[in-house]
């Protein structure tokens, strides 16, 4: 049976049917952080009006959210208005037909591996895993293409603006982000970039549990 949940997430999703509003998502998506009307109207060559109205449409489907701020830096009389900023929303939206429950089995078995104590396991698979997916490339398009958003912070420094296991790693943060170090690890050294980075657990909100550092960074 479909649920209103699920028609909401169909909604969601079919909003990126259009080309153009596909476009301005992945220019927020790709952001540092939030991103203005104007800069997404330069990345597809379009109008600011234009730009605005794909954003907002994004907005109401809940793929994007909003916040002001004056890019400027200034403050008090003559700063000018707050510009509207849109970064994209935390709520995940997934549609299934007919439907399937494989978060709920995730879960599941996220919380039968805590519960038996067998991290080490999840970890050792995480690891083969990784190791066997691993494409050769630089270490920017092997983590984008496994869903991490890498971005650098700094020299010597990535960080991963996206965990593929959010929710997970939300319920059962010991469990997930283990498994997290574990399959970035392995996917490094199948790609045979081990060499060259580290990845090593640095929690933050809004952001994966894990970050990766340059070995050949000098000081």
């Amino acid at each position: 049976m479909t649920t209103s949940e699920d028609l909401d997430d169909l909604d969601a999703l079919t909003s990126l049917a259009d080309r153009v509003r596909r476009q301005a998502y992945q220019v927020v998506a790709d952001g540092d952080g939030p991103v203005g009307r104007d800069e997404v109207a330069e990345a597809l060559g379009v109008g600011r009006t234009l730009a605005a109205f794909h954003l907002d449409k994004l907005v109401a489907a809940g793929l994007l959210e909003t916040s002001y701020a004056r890019r400027s830096g200034k403050t008090g009389p003559g700063a000018g208005r707050p510009a509207k900023l849109y970064r994209v929303a935390a709520a995940e939206h997934t549609v299934s037909v007919p439907p399937r429950a494989y978060r709920t089995a995730a879960e599941l078995l996220a919380e039968a591996l805590e519960e038996a104590g067998a991290e080490n396991v999840l970890n050792t698979v995480a690891r083969r895993h990784g190791r066997r997916t691993a494409a050769d490339g630089d270490v920017v398009a092997l983590l984008s293409g496994h869903g991490y958003a890498p971005a650098a912070d700094g020299p010597g420094r990535i960080e991963l603006r996206n965990c593929p296991f959010h929710r997970l790693a939300e319920q059962f943060p010991p469990v997930i982000c283990g498994m997290n170090l574990a399959l970035v690890g392995g996917l490094l050294a199948g790609a045979g970039l081990d060499g060259d980075w580290e990845a090593r657990m640095d929690a933050a909100p809004g952001r994966c549990c894990v970050a990766l550092t340059s070995k050949n960074q000098t000081d």
